[in-house]
């Protein structure tokens, strides 16, 4: 079964610094029938506009995972990081047991786009720690890249929970596959262009939620960049 949420449907907020959607409740956004799915709690797509950013800010007992899509995000915590987030690379920060950072866009003339996503951890109070990874267009492109898991294989970033993040770049007419195990669960976030996803059209910030499927085809209808996430 795939359950299409519809990007005109998410949550929408301008604040003039920043433009956001939620695809999932959070902050002042409460949706009652859209509280994550799974161990997937956030999606929100971001424009931070240049020049601003989030102040400090305190989180716990997260797997946060921040993929830029446009421009480059500053990022600064209380484990002593520094760095900047650029298209093609992921972050993880596990909260843990408690961590504050801050981000924002030190550009003065271009936007910041991008995703944050919030995977519930498996376990509480874990000591925190923070991981970013580069991973080059080429990897993506006409397949599934593995981008974020359990395990860290295939080098990818490591999240405290039974979940898999793979990332793909499709082109019109081209088509990746992808086998759900019994007992799990999907979801797709189409973050450019338009896919079919077994047969259902979708479009950028749709995102789908994927039950009792075996198999799943993603096929793109026009250039597309696609998030597939694999969960228990």
């Amino acid at each position: 079964m795939i359950t299409v949420r519809p990007s005109s449907e998410r949550g929408h907020f301008d604040h003039g610094w920043l433009n956001t959607y939620h695809t999932f409740s959070f902050a002042s956004y409460y949706d009652p029938e859209h509280m994550g799915f799974r161990s997937l709690r956030v999606i929100n797509e971001d424009w931070v506009h240049a020049g601003n950013g989030f102040g400090t800010h305190p989180h716990r007992d997260m797997e946060i995972i921040t993929y830029v899509l446009e421009g480059a995000l500053a990022h600064q915590d209380s484990m002593g990081t520094s760095s900047a987030i650029r298209p093609g690379e992921v972050q993880r920060m596990s909260a843990g047991s408690g961590v504050t950072h801050s981000e924002y866009n030190h550009s003065q003339s271009e936007a910041v786009h991008l995703l944050q996503i919030w995977i519930m951890p498996d376990k509480k109070g874990v000591k925190p720690s923070y991981e970013q990874t580069a991973f080059p267009d080429e990897e993506k492109r006409g397949r599934l890249r593995l981008v974020a898991s359990r395990d860290g294989r295939e080098g990818s970033v490591t999240i405290n929970q039974d979940a898999e993040l793979y990332a793909t770049l499709l082109e019109p007419g081209e088509t990746v596959t992808h086998a759900l195990a019994a007992g799990r669960y999907g979801w797709a976030q189409v973050v450019r262009g338009g896919i079919t996803l077994n047969g259902q059209p979708l479009q950028a910030g749709d995102g789908a939620a994927i039950s009792d499927e075996e198999r799943l085809e993603l096929t793109g209808t026009e250039s597309a960049e696609v998030l597939l996430f694999d969960l228990a």
